[in-house]
């Protein structure tokens, strides 16, 4: 038999990020940012070994906790603003060579910064070069976006001269851009390298790239808050057969009849006021209020199932012209009888919750959400995070995806 070549997976992640300040911990989308590169690796069927190079003791216990390998904590001078990725895979080879004797055929670049990875990329980046021993890297492509043959530079006189030349072609500025060459961009998502060129060429590319084809829409690289943003709504909108960490994201359904909401850091943003007399009461946002009703008015059904047992609950619900079960101690056992009751699918069902209570309705409806403050325990196992809180517009954030979505 062959023996199956060894293939180390490096995520490299320092703990001094400036843009976005501890990004790679940071909660993306129910994970921390890392989650998603460390699942790369590891569903990967070639790669033999994963490990994190960083500086940083928590993003260590992370990455661990997520399955990859910690075997060293890289030099602070190799964690700077201005470090290369070529030195920190020097020390990392050169690290493991000498202390353990260990020496991969190939190694995988996956950053970070790039979690939203199409399923399959990663190997399908070793597969193209084992498949051709001479060439000495393969890199993740898309088509550029802007076409360089359409730049300029600005002399020193002031005057314009067209950046690149087409043989054969006078003007190839003025061309369709159909006329002109392909380009490519290099996006972060993916890099194949051989150790030799990284350790004795001092290169990350080498002579001889390959490219391999990524579509366009997972080319994200995070640097900014705006990135941030961008990339999740990417996974909210659920259209991407990507890599995640836990279980795989389910889709809206096809239809939803039904809208299932906690009341405790959904409606509310889970504080209580208590006065002298033990009497308790919250705040609701209007504007949740407002969605609720123009769900209703689209003809959804919804309702909300509360274990808190204060009459709040009953008043809220009252107010917004919602059903409701409140005190309730098993809430699988009252939705599921909620749905018998009144003849509705779980497979048409939404569920809006925020703490670990919720989660056991999770695996029953067809897709669960949770509000953007949620317990990490529900963010995880949700298939959405919204982009508000509990009480500060979750809720209708909710109602307006749904409205838009189905009406």
């Amino acid at each position: 038999m062959a023996t199956k070549p060894e293939v180390l997976g490096i995520i490299p992640a320092r703990g001094g990020s400036k843009g976005i300040p501890r990004k790679n911990v940071r909660d993306f989308a129910g994970y921390p940012l890392i989650a998603y590169s460390i699942a790369a690796g590891l569903q990967s069927e070639h790669i033999t070994r994963l490990i994190v190079s960083t500086d940083d003791p928590e993003i260590a216990e992370i990455a661990k906790s997520f399955g990859a390998e910690v075997p060293f904590l890289r030099p602070k001078s190799l964690a700077q603003d201005d470090t290369l990725d070529l030195p920190v895979f020097q020390h990392a080879l050169n690290w493991l060579a000498e202390a353990e004797g260990y020496r991969p055929e190939l190694v995988v670049h996956l950053r970070p910064t790039s979690p939203v990875r199409p399923v399959g990329l990663v190997d399908e980046s070793i597969e193209i070069l084992l498949a051709h021993p001479e060439a000495d890297s393969v890199r993740g492509i898309v088509p550029a976006g802007q076409n360089p043959y359409k730049m300029w530079k600005i002399e020193g006189d002031g005057q314009m001269n067209p950046l690149l030349t087409v043989e054969g072609m006078d003007e190839p500025y003025n061309s369709p851009r159909q006329a002109l060459p392909k380009v490519y961009w290099h996006t972060g998502i993916i890099d194949g390298i051989r150790p030799r060129v990284i350790l004795e060429k001092n290169s990350m590319s080498g002579d001889l790239i390959l490219p391999v084809h990524v579509d366009p829409v997972f080319s994200v690289d995070i640097d900014t808050p705006l990135d941030w943003a961008h990339c999740e709504s990417l996974i909210r909108e659920r259209d991407l057969e990507m890599v995640y960490p836990g279980k795989p994201l389910r889709k809206w359904p096809e239809k939803v009849s039904l809208v299932v909401f906690d009341f405790d850091g959904v409606m509310t943003d889970d504080r209580v006021w208590v006065d002298q007399d033990g009497i308790e009461s919250v705040a609701a946002n209007r504007g949740d209020g407002m969605g609720v009703e123009l769900l209703l008015k689209a003809g959804f059904n919804a309702v909300i199932i509360s274990t808190e047992p204060n009459p709040v609950v009953a008043a809220r619900a009252k107010k917004i012209g919602l059903p409701y079960f409140h005190g309730v101690g098993d809430k699988t056992k009252t939705l599921q009888a909620y749905w018998e009751k009144e003849d509705l699918s779980p497979e048409e069902t939404i569920y809006l919750g925020n703490d670990v209570n919720d989660v056991p309705c999770f695996p029953l409806v067809a897709f669960a959400a949770v509000v953007a403050d949620a317990h990490p325990d529900a963010r995880q196992k949700a298939d959405l995070v919204l982009k508000h809180k509990g009480g500060h517009g979750a809720v209708r954030e909710l109602c307006d995806l749904l409205l838009s979505r189905y009406r």
